[in-house]
């Protein structure tokens, strides 16, 4: 595996740790020995993932708004990191509608907010500012977003996060440029897996209804989503902060995306999902549909990652939702058994990973 031992004894912060990509990057933190640091408003759904695993015990956490700038320098200055993983966010595309004002101060300003913790701290080497891959001015069509490409958001997530974009290219500029402090700010969407809670998104939606035995009602079945195993993009995180913080890739971002085949409709997603559980049943709701603008195609293009990290892709879409069918399945068994199978699974994943490397093997991206 490309990481090696490099997070071994690693202090590292992480805000937003107590959500559903927070935990899992925890747990592998911690599976990796690093010292984690934690800062997070609260346990943003129940269930939850973060307790779950008992995150809590095996890392030193802080409760604190992204946006209370003083408490927010304060915890950074005490933790001392070299590694910060900026995760903290209004994540949801929907709840954005509802929160305009919260969403933009969050996801735009909390990253200013971080990126102006960072440079006050001596101890941060590297830093990865965490956003979405809907930071793009999405044409609808059949073509694969770069990172180059125009930024823009027609929904206030979208846009919040385009904005907190355009803010971390302005502050490398301007600030970390020439300084000794690397920084970079990755995209990625529509992770799932096991242990996401979250409220108004597909996975979740369709676990806490078949788990409890009732039908699942479904928005916007033909909608097209890059949909990806959270350890993808995690793993990407990993590979780029650790370049970072050797001096490579200062003020780049990078896609991590799924290959093309696994762009699904939901319809298809839930088809095969259902197919892991029994008795699991569905329909979609055509009064829903359309009541609040949401992109019905999005793709991004990881060429760049794949020729700077030599990060690619290594999980089929039935794979994904073979792991993530897996996962709450265990859970609805036995809750307290899914703290085990989550590192199972990373260690899972790291063997995948690690044969791929040795192999060399190219099995993706149209433009690698």
């Amino acid at each position: 595996m490309l990481l090696n031992n490099f997070y071994k004894n690693k202090r590292v912060l992480v805000t937003g740790n107590t959500g559903f990509k927070g935990s899992w990057l925890t747990a592998w933190l911690l599976k990796m020995g690093s010292r984690v640091y934690g800062y997070s408003i609260d346990i943003p759904s129940q269930p939850s993932l973060y307790e779950d695993l008992s995150l809590e015990k095996q890392i030193t956490p802080k409760r604190g708004d992204i946006n209370n700038h003083s408490t927010l320098q304060e915890w950074v200055q005490k933790c001392e990191p070299e590694i910060v993983f900026h995760l903290a966010a209004q994540p949801l595309v929907r709840r954005s509608y509802d929160n305009p004002i919260e969403t933009f101060e969050t996801n735009m300003m909390g990253t200013i907010k971080m990126m102006d913790c960072i440079l006050k701290t001596p101890s941060v080497k590297a830093s990865l500012m965490i956003t979405t891959d809907k930071v793009y001015k999405n044409i609808e069509s059949d073509y694969e977003y770069r990172e180059d490409d125009p930024l823009g958001g027609k929904d206030p997530y979208s846009a919040s996060k385009a904005a907190a974009e355009i803010a971390f290219k302005s502050y490398f500029e301007s600030f970390f440029k020439e300084s000794q402090k690397y920084i970079a700010s990755v995209r990625a969407g529509n992770v799932i897996g096991g242990g996401d809670w979250s409220e108004d998104r597909l996975i979740p939606d369709a676990m806490r209804t078949w788990l409890n035995q009732k039908v699942l009602t479904i928005r916007s079945p033909h909608s097209v989503r890059p949909w990806q195993h959270v350890l993808e993009p995690l793993y990407g995180y990993l590979l780029l902060a650790k370049e970072l913080h050797e001096g490579r890739h200062q003020g780049e971002s990078y896609n991590f995306a799924p290959r093309s085949e696994s762009h699904w409709s939901v319809e298809k997603v839930i088809s095969v999902l259902a197919e892991g559980f029994e008795m699991a049943k569905w329909s979609v709701d055509s009064s829903q549909i359309g009541n609040k603008k949401e992109s019905h195609l999005l793709q991004l293009s990881w060429e760049k990652a794949y020729k700077d990290l030599r990060w690619k892709p290594q999980l089929s879409m039935r794979e994904t939702l073979e792991m993530t069918a897996e996962w709450y399945r265990n859970y609805k068994n036995n809750p307290k058994s899914v703290a085990k199978l989550t590192l199972e699974q990373i260690d899972v994943y790291e063997k995948i990973c690690a044969k791929s490397n040795e192999l060399n093997l190219d099995q993706g991206s149209k433009h690698v």
